[in-house]
């Protein structure tokens, strides 16, 4: 039987033992009763009020992954927003953690691909929440302005049931995000590991320190599709 208890603890990047986290996790679902309604409002809240910023994805700043961190500055990436659900998640009760994936967004600007050196987003993530006796994959990632801006649809829904990812294909018929490779799941982020994948995966971007995109964030967040 599955040990459901390492997904309701907090951690040092689901760190729900901040008061700032826990409280806005039931202040979120305060007047919800069952865990499904809770997970779908918590769900938008993260995907919507948390801005999608792919550039704020530095894993050798370790605090850009922290839930506490990504609710203070409002903005995060897909691995800081689905560490944000989950983390939430948790607070109030529901058995969360994060599975980590790569993927190609075949939307995403040139900009961004010649950055990176590859079209591929590796060490990617979505949130699971355990809920009615299953995991549930939940997407929280791209905000309404980001999908309108990148043309981004169809948005990912969530109905609280079922697995709620990105479309293979836009409402148009045309390729948007494939899933191709599968790192599993995890009861806190892996910043090991996720260290070695971008310094493996990205050798120009990610060990060049002029190009360290952290140095943006001051100004302004960058988005996926500029």
């Amino acid at each position: 039987m599955e040990d459901f208890s390492i997904y309701l603890k907090p951690t040092e990047f689901f760190d729900f033992n901040k008061k700032l986290v826990s409280r806005k996790a039931f202040e979120i679902t305060k007047d919800l009763k069952s865990d499904k309604e809770k997970a779908i409002t918590l769900f938008y809240w993260v995907r919507d009020d948390i801005k999608y910023n792919a550039f704020s994805y530095y894993p050798k700043v370790k605090a850009n992954l922290k839930a506490s961190v990504t609710m203070r500055r409002k903005y995060g990436f897909c691995m800081s927003k689905s560490t944000l659900l989950s983390t939430l998640a948790r607070a109030i009760g529901i058995p969360a953690r994060i599975h980590m994936v790569d993927i190609i967004n075949h939307k995403i600007s040139q900009k961004l691909v010649e950055l990176m050196g590859t079209k591929a987003f590796h060490c990617h993530a979505y949130s699971e929440l355990y809920l009615n006796g299953k995991w549930v994959k939940a997407a929280p990632i791209f905000d309404k302005k980001t999908c309108i801006k990148g043309g981004f649809f169809p948005m990912v829904e969530f109905d609280g049931e079922n697995d709620a990812l990105f479309a293979p294909y836009d409402t148009e018929g045309n390729l948007f995000v494939e899933y191709i490779g599968d790192w599993g799941t995890y009861a806190d982020v892996p910043i090991k590991k996720i260290d070695q994948i971008f310094t493996e995966k990205y050798p120009k971007w990610y060990s060049n320190p002029s190009q360290r995109p952290i140095k943006h964030m001051k100004k302004e967040p960058l988005s996926l599709n500029k």
